[in-house]
């Protein structure tokens, strides 16, 4: 088929074909970015957390009249007052263990420090980065359902008390495999001596543990991973408790715990919204924002390419009731339908090819720009392919109806218009 005829009726309208050659433009470049965003969206809510989130319970918990925190006594209070929370949980028949806990991954209640392989660094060296750090007992480990790759778990002659504003710092810790990379790229972290925060007591490494994410989510995709595990009950006017339960009897522990608890010693208080967790509701509030930017820009993209088919539906529509003497002419020497369709075919290819080679460009500089401002990574070649592959489909699909009704006019329609 040639050509020329194609670039005349094209150049006898510009505006329209100006008109969805940016509108074709435009949706590229913003699908592209919305699909890559999404992507970006969906691959963080379902990335794992490192723990075991069947059947696993928070419970967050305010002291009524608690011990001050200032005084030996006070903290020791507090710290019978856990022990004795403790008990009570583990002896529930639906409860196989229990642990204090100072947060859990996607919580948003972080407790962050420095880590480093020297003393009293006053400044931070090429290997010293920020650690979440959870503070917990023997049985942390196991309730979490953390798995140990390399060392050990601690053992319960290893549990210490901590007040809140005890500055002690653990003489071990068990730390994440990436955070073990980080420190130790080239060697085992099992065995070396690490110091929190600048200090000069040294913690050694005693176990490495495969995964376990921060609990704030907004932290920047290096720190992710980088967890460490403290073995202290801390003291303060308030208490956390991981709890894992038998399977299939989450919801019954759930609603049993507070009055378990309140039963034991009824000077607390036990939020009756937010006091008694499951982590399915902990990583559904974690990503709410994440799950409604997927849907916003899905709903953005179905829009565009709909408003972009409705354009090109109605152009091509335009310019067969303009071309409604010239098709019956050409059908009148010998045109076959397949011949019409096929020149409508080829017109908007060419414009949607136009189209998107600006369109292209433009995905690349909208990415560009959301780089700097939103910390997003590089856009993908492949999201620029599909992107380009999707509206040059979307136009043929657009323009097929139009185009079939053109190929169906019949010469005699033409001979009578002459």
């Amino acid at each position: 088929m040639s050509l020329h005829p194609i670039l005349a009726a094209l150049r006898k309208h510009k505006a329209g074909v100006v008109l969805i050659a940016l509108q074709i433009a435009l949706t590229l470049a913003i699908v592209c970015n919305a699909v890559f965003i999404i992507y970006s969206r969906v691959e963080k809510v379902n990335r794992p957390t490192g723990i075991d989130e069947s059947n696993l319970l928070l419970i967050t918990e305010q002291w009524v009249g608690a011990p001050s925190m200032d005084t030996p006594a006070g903290v020791q209070q507090l710290d019978s007052m856990l022990r004795q929370d403790l008990d009570t949980l583990r002896r529930m028949p639906d409860v196989t263990s229990a642990t204090t806990i100072t947060s859990l991954p996607l919580l948003n209640s972080s407790w962050v420090g420095g880590i480093a392989l020297k003393p009293g660094a006053q400044t931070p060296g090429k290997n010293d980065v920020q650690t979440a750090m959870y503070f917990g007992d023997e049985q942390m480990v196991g309730t979490l359902g953390l798995q140990i790759v390399e060392g050990r778990n601690f053992n319960a002659s290893e549990i210490a008390n901590k007040g809140m504003r005890d500055q002690r710092e653990p003489p071990i810790v068990i730390i994440t495999q990436d955070l073990a990379k980080r420190l130790f790229p080239n060697d085992s972290a099992v065995g070396k001596v690490v110091y929190f925060d600048g200090g000069n007591t040294p913690s050694t490494i005693i176990g490495v543990v495969k995964r376990m994410q921060t609990p704030a989510v907004g932290w920047g995709d290096r720190f992710t991973w980088y967890s460490t595990l403290m073995p202290f009950r801390i003291n303060a006017s308030f208490a956390r408790y991981a709890v894992r339960t038998r399977p299939g009897r989450l919801d019954a522990v759930a609603r049993s715990v507070a009055g378990t608890l309140y039963a034991s010693n009824r000077l607390r208080v036990i939020d009756e919204d937010d006091g008694v967790k499951r982590f399915s509701d902990i990583r559904a509030e974690a990503y709410r924002a994440d799950i409604g930017m997927a849907v916003l820009m899905g709903v953005v993209c179905l829009i565009l390419l709909a408003v972009t088919a409705a354009g090109i539906v109605g152009l091509t529509s335009f310019w067969v009731g303009q071309r409604h003497r010239q098709i019956g002419v050409r059908r009148a020497l010998g045109a076959r339908k397949i011949d019409i369709l096929h020149y409508f075919q080829l017109e908007n290819l060419m414009i949607a090819g136009a189209g998107a080679v600006v369109g292209i460009v433009l995905a690349l500089g909208l990415n560009r720009l959301l780089m700097s401002k939103f910390e997003m990574e590089s856009l993908p070649v492949y999201y620029v392919v599909l992107g380009l592959l999707m509206v040059m489909l979307l136009g043929q699909i657009a323009v097929f109806v139009p185009a079939r009704r053109a190929s169906n006019v019949p010469p005699v329609v033409a001979t009578r218009s002459v």
